[in-house]
């Protein structure tokens, strides 16, 4: 039971924003007096938990607003099974430099090897860096930009893309686009430049990008645009997912 001056200070923390404060107080204060803690001590525990509350709130936020279709962490990616990747790199990329310089990342290789693991545990590193992200298939970005330009709300839709920190375009490459579909996703990479990050993960190569687009000095621009300055990693191993039906296999023999 909190006395009036307790339940008078829960009301001054939730009028200053310190709501996850609030909450605690009676915890807070009980742990406080069997421990007996002095003044600054207790103060700074209890400031200590709301800076945390709200890190991990916003952290919640960011991550609920990039809508990643799965929750990959760098944590569950098997770096062991992948000695060619260079592990540095990686860890730099954590910290969001690459981000404030707005620099891009372009994941190459084939289907299975990690490419969409890798963006997405970058892109959840980014969110608690406080970044604004966004994850959308290539083709996905495409079919809603074409919907945008039937409705006329193109601009709108375009301009949302520019102000994300950092956009990941998954899949570029897996589903050849129209020539309408090609132009915008070109706008929206075009009007990011200089002005905010995208990662790519693909599975051709640069030279096969006008597959894709089409249009070769349209795509000589565009990777001219991308690749200037950007941490371009080359997924060359083996498909994780054809080892583990190779695997199946052996063992289904075996028995």
């Amino acid at each position: 039971m909190m006395n009036a001056t307790c339940i008078e200070l829960r009301e001054t923390l939730k009028a200053l924003s310190l709501s996850s404060t609030a909450r605690d107080l009676e915890a807070k204060i009980r742990q406080a007096k069997e421990s007996g803690p002095g003044y600054d001590e207790f103060l700074l525990d209890l400031t200590t938990a709301e800076l945390q509350a709200r890190a991990e709130s916003r952290l919640n936020r960011r991550v609920r607003e990039a809508k990643f279709p799965l929750l990959k962490t760098l944590e569950g990616f098997d770096f062991a099974a992948v000695p060619d990747l260079d592990i540095r790199v990686i860890r730099e990329l954590t910290g969001g430099e690459y981000i404030k310089g707005h620099r891009n990342v372009i994941f190459l290789g084939r289907s299975g090897t990690g490419k969409t693991h890798l963006a997405t545990a970058l892109g959840i590193e980014a969110c608690r860096n406080n970044y604004r992200t966004r994850f959308v298939s290539c083709y996905g970005l495409v079919n809603e930009l074409i919907e945008a330009r039937q409705e006329k709300d193109l601009r709108r839709l375009i301009g949302r893309q520019a102000r994300y920190d950092l956009l990941i375009l998954d899949e570029l490459g897996y589903i050849p686009f129209s020539k309408e579909g090609a132009e915008l996703l070109f706008q929206v990479l075009a009007e990011r430049q200089e002005k905010g990050s995208v990662i790519i993960t693909t599975n051709l190569g640069f030279a096969d990008w006008t597959q894709v687009f089409g249009d070769q000095v349209m795509t000589a621009a565009l990777l001219d645009r991308l690749t200037h300055r950007a941490h371009i990693i080359n997924c060359l191993w083996d498909s994780f997912r054809l080892k583990e039906s190779l695997k199946g296999q052996q063992v289904k023999k075996g028995k």
